[in-house]
């Protein structure tokens, strides 16, 4: 039987734990690393806000350190980046992409639900394929990333309805949709080809100058929702995650929680986008977990582990883009990759199976 992580409790190499030595300091070294995780977050959030409202007085003043602290970085490490506010706000949109997107894919790799990040990648493709035809067609200046939340968030509700009400199989519903929005996308690029400058690839392969003050603003905003619902919803999830049947006799609203994780899903997708690209936003929902996996010891240790083990992703994939001039979306992809195997090296090159159901 394989070793599974278990909704709070210990997984089968744990039923020892508590007399283990390193308990207490394998839980203080998690919780630390979380903890600085949140604050570095707290900081970027603070930094999108200052930047937002710089030309007010006290903003204006603490906004002016900021950059001076920038400036010492760029002449501690000898570089030219933390001076620029554009960097720091793809920064910060990286940042909370390493909080949130591990924090919602708890869910969805342990429901066996890892493909639904990838549809609604491609849906929100396609938000962005209308947007920038609509904005070429009609002259309206509309923001790309808010038409593609409405088409990423539509598009989720309409995999939570098809795959309650169809007789397929599994994730047959995912995969039509996936393909479909995909399809949809390519189309409305091809037929609007020429009507605008935009360089769609951006968005495919991800870039940092993809990241616009608004969509640093709307990512800070969307994760804020994003952590509020998962912690005001946790114990309802988790429940759903590992017995949904039990769920239904307990006459939980498991539809409605359902609808809730897809549609936390799109936000996050939409928001990764920005740097990550399309192709690889589903990565950052599904790699930083099985890595985690790897090593925890239960349902909460995964998501403490998944959420450290995405933040050094997107770090060290920043350090890889910046210093070798390479796409972000890719290299936080790599780094992320690198974890994993190296936590199945420490786990003793045994491959779990992540599954609630093992």
């Amino acid at each position: 039987m394989s070793e599974t992580a278990t909704p709070d409790g210990e997984g089968d190499a744990g039923t020892n734990a508590d007399a283990r030595p390193d308990r207490g300091l394998r839980r203080n070294v998690e919780l630390a690393g979380v903890g600085l995780t949140a604050a570095v977050a707290v900081g970027m959030l603070g930094f999108l806000l200052l930047y937002w409202a710089q030309d007010l007085p006290v903003a204006s003043e603490l906004y002016a350190a900021f950059r001076a602290l920038g400036l010492g970085m760029d002449a501690a490490f000898g570089t030219n980046v933390f001076r620029h506010p554009i960097m720091w706000q793809s920064m910060a949109v990286g940042v909370l992409v390493g909080v949130v997107a591990p924090l919602v894919g708890s869910f969805l790799v342990h429901r066996e639900m890892a493909l639904i990040g990838e549809t609604l990648a491609h849906t929100a493709f396609a938000g962005v394929a209308i947007g920038i035809l609509v904005n070429a067609s009609t002259g309206w200046d509309s923001s790309l990333l808010l038409v593609a939340l409405g088409v990423a968030i539509a598009g989720a509700l309409a995999v939570q309805w098809l795959t309650e009400r169809t007789d397929a199989y599994g994730d047959v519903p995912i995969a039509i949709m996936l393909s479909g929005s995909f399809a949809v996308g390519t189309l409305i690029v091809s037929y609007g080809r020429g009507l605008t400058a935009i360089n769609i690839e951006g968005y495919l392969f991800g870039n940092l100058a993809v990241v616009t003050a608004e969509g640093a603003r709307l990512m800070g905003a969307l994760s804020l929702l994003v952590v509020a619902g998962v912690a005001l919803t946790y114990k309802q999830l988790l429940f759903i995650t590992f017995d949904e049947q039990a769920a239904r006799v307990a006459q939980l609203n498991v539809t409605g929680y359902n609808t809730l994780l897809v549609v936390m899903t799109a936000v996050v997708v939409v928001g990764a986008m920005q740097v990550l690209g399309v192709i690889l936003v589903a990565a950052m929902l599904v790699v930083p977990v099985a890595a985690a996996s790897q090593v925890a010891r239960s349902f909460r240790e995964t998501t403490y582990l998944g959420v450290i083990f995405g933040q050094l992703s997107v770090v060290g994939g920043f350090a890889v883009s910046i210093g070798l001039g390479l796409p972000s979306g890719g290299s936080i992809v790599v780094v992320a990759i690198a974890v994993y195997l190296a936590s199945i090296a420490f786990s003793g090159f045994s491959v779990k199976a992540i599954s609630a159901h093992g």
